[in-house]
């Protein structure tokens, strides 16, 4: 049996999609023939990268909004519907990652964290599910969590909590949607290594973080964006309620720690 990686026809809806991690996805998804529905909170960031899109032939539309907002959630995904139809893969991929100690997270920051990462994944998969079922689509929800679901990290309790959630909440997805020929999975990206992206993180953590992998080299976008293809094609057909480690090994066990010397 051949299967290729082919999403001729296909809408997928990417929030978060504009850089990083979101915009390796919907690259990934327009090279093997989709068309994108790319969301992302900045206007001039969601114009920026559709032309980036389409200077490689890829169909894409943008649309701005805030998932935190359930009113902005189902206006935008009701305007991808009307404009493009149901999308038949949803990856809900916008988040953010403030590091704060425990003892000094304030209400607000956990607030914002907790609202973008677990709020923002159940307004819009829950949207776009309601299409898919309506549409009496076979869809595909991939939602982008981390590992930091499987272990805390200093200062990112919010981070870590609202990543375990979303673990949850896509199994609680899984098995109620399955009925509707829906499949959720998540992926669980290790360090990854993100131009735009983790200034805020210390020189030290993140020569930390790239040197865990037993693979021996740091994690890219496009690590995790062949991941969320793999789960979005047919190769994936009977997997659902997934937590797929996309970590290079990193949680496999402490790469440097040798019992005797190799």
């Amino acid at each position: 049996m051949s299967i290729q990686l082919d999403f001729s026809g296909e809408i997928v809806l990417v929030t978060g999609g504009a850089t990083g991690v979101g915009f390796a996805i919907a690259r990934a998804f327009g090279l093997c023939g989709a068309t994108i529905a790319l969301n992302d909170l900045s206007e001039d960031r969601v114009e920026a990268a559709r032309e980036q899109l389409r200077q490689e032939s890829i169909a894409c539309r943008g649309y701005m909004a805030d998932v935190r907002d359930a009113g902005a959630v189902s206006a935008f995904v009701t305007t991808v519907e009307e404009e493009l139809g149901a999308p038949s893969v949803v990856v809900a991929n916008a988040g953010l990652y403030p590091n704060t100690p425990f003892l000094d997270l304030s209400e607000a920051e956990w607030d914002r964290v907790i609202d973008t990462n677990l709020k923002g994944v159940f307004l819009v998969c829950q949207a776009a599910a309601q299409l898919m079922v309506r549409a009496g689509k076979a869809g595909r929800i991939i939602v982008v969590s981390s590992t930091a679901a499987q272990r805390a990290i200093w200062g990112w309790s919010h981070y870590c909590t609202s990543k375990a959630a979303t673990v949850m909440l896509t199994r609680a997805m899984a098995l109620e949607l399955g009925m509707h020929g829906i499949r959720a999975n998540a992926v669980l990206p290790g360090y990854i290594d993100v131009a735009e992206g983790g200034r805020h993180l210390s020189l030290a953590y993140r020569e930390g973080a790239r040197s865990v992998a037993s693979l021996r080299r740091p994690g890219t976008p496009e690590d995790v964006a062949r991941g969320v293809l793999m789960l979005a094609s047919p190769l994936a057909d009977y997997i659902n309620g997934a937590a797929v480690v996309i970590d290079g090994g990193a949680s496999a066990g402490p790469v440097a720690l040798w019992v005797v010397d190799p």
